[in-house]
């Protein structure tokens, strides 16, 4: 026996449909609305101004006020106590800011300096830095890379010498995210140098610590937007209250903190490739050449094809790996497969979309270089390519 079927009961492809991931329910998409309303009215206007000045320290105040610097900060500290999966939506949303610098100095503060603090902190700690952190009130960087210590952190040379009640400091870090603006700093030390990875300590340090040096504001090939500096520490002093967590751990925390900062890069990357892609495809469309738009070409088409494949495959493993950490697992070797893949995609992307710009791309005018100057970073910022393999080969006992 048949059944006639009509039209109307054939389910179609919907590719206008909205996305939805089984990690992201009504509150997050109303939270990605408030994020990326925030962000389209308020920064994204700014960005070729920003480019040229760096964006101001108001921005932080600004979205204190409005409870982004603390989305899954618990709500007795002043966060909104909501869970990991808030931090991607503003890691994804902070990308219609059309500026990388920008995105970058916002994580380093929510999602790179400020998190071992909530973890590691003392109560006192964290009502003297994560409090005002979470309201804008006080700016974050981490001190980690060194001009001799990169990719190999047990290398780091900063001294933290024990002397009573205090600890004397003395050495150098580069490459600093808000180091000239930041209020404090999570500082990697290194406290017996005999020790092995046993030998370091983080501290919390104001800024304006004397012998805490800014040495030089430092230019980069992209992020432009943000500041990034070259510090010096001589004779710096520090009371013994200044360390955070256990004294002789700090690898151990640092590690843990890498884990959550690659995993919100590898989600910026991957939202970062999806704008540019939506840009691309518009300039594809209205772009005209031999009587017809440039994107009903095949090899135009297949390009798109490529990367809209590509972006997927790193979404969808960005997304399962965050839910396997937001689920209390410490999925290293997934996060670092993330991290490698999604940053490799989104510099892929980028340079594809200056391809089908063609000469536009290579213009500022279009914005499309600068979003491969910007992602370039990501490839090479917490944790380079190369370190993400091995840490991927060592984990299968290689």
């Amino acid at each position: 026996m048949s059944t006639a079927t009509t039209s109307d009961a054939v389910i179609k492809p919907d590719f206008a449909a909205q996305r939805k991931h089984f990690i992201f329910n009504e509150h997050h998409d109303q939270l990605r609305e408030s994020i990326g309303r925030f962000v389209e009215k308020e920064l994204a206007p700014h960005a070729e101004e920003w480019e040229e000045t760096t964006f101001p320290d108001s921005v932080f105040k600004r979205m204190g006020e409005l409870g982004f610097l603390g989305l899954s900060m618990p709500e007795e500290y002043g966060g909104q106590g909501g869970d990991y999966f808030c931090n991607l939506v503003l890691a994804e949303e902070i990308t219609k800011s059309n500026s990388g610098g920008l995105a970058m100095g916002i994580a380093v503060h929510t999602d790179m300096a400020t998190p071992p603090v909530k973890l590691f902190g003392s109560e006192e700690q964290k009502q003297r830095y994560l409090v005002p952190a979470i309201r804008g009130e006080k700016i974050s960087c981490l001190g980690i890379t060194e001009p001799d210590a990169g990719s190999d952190v047990a290398g780091i040379r900063t001294r933290a010498v024990r002397d009573g009640d205090e600890y004397v400091i003395n050495g150098s870090k580069t490459y600093i995210t808000n180091g000239h603006r930041a209020d404090f700093i999570v500082l990697v030390t290194k406290t017996d140098p005999d020790a092995g990875y046993d030998g370091f300590t983080l501290f919390l340090v104001d800024t304006d610590t004397p012998g805490f040096i800014r040495e030089k504001k430092l230019v980069k090939l992209g992020m432009h937007a943000s500041d990034t500096a070259l510090l010096a520490f001589n004779d710096m002093r520090v009371s013994a209250n200044a360390v955070l967590g256990e004294v002789g751990k700090g690898f151990y925390h640092i590690m843990w903190e890498l884990q959550g900062e690659r995993l919100i890069g590898a989600a910026g990357c991957v939202a970062g490739a999806q704008r540019c892609f939506d840009r691309t495809l518009q300039y594809a469309m209205e772009r005209k050449a031999f009587g017809r738009s440039i994107g009903h070409f095949q090899v135009i088409r297949h390009k798109f094809a490529e990367m809209a494949t590509k972006i997927e495959s790193a979404r969808q493993m960005v997304y399962t790996t965050a839910w396997r950490f937001n689920n209390g697992e410490y999925p290293v070797r997934e996060i670092s497969m993330a991290k490698l893949h999604a940053s490799r995609i989104a510099v892929e992307v980028a340079d594809e979309c200056i391809q089908i710009h063609g000469g536009a791309g290579y213009m500022k005018e279009y914005g499309v270089e600068r979003v491969w100057r910007d992602m370039r970073l990501n490839r090479i910022g917490a944790g380079t390519d190369e370190i993400m393999l091995d840490v991927i080969g060592r984990s299968y006992g290689l």
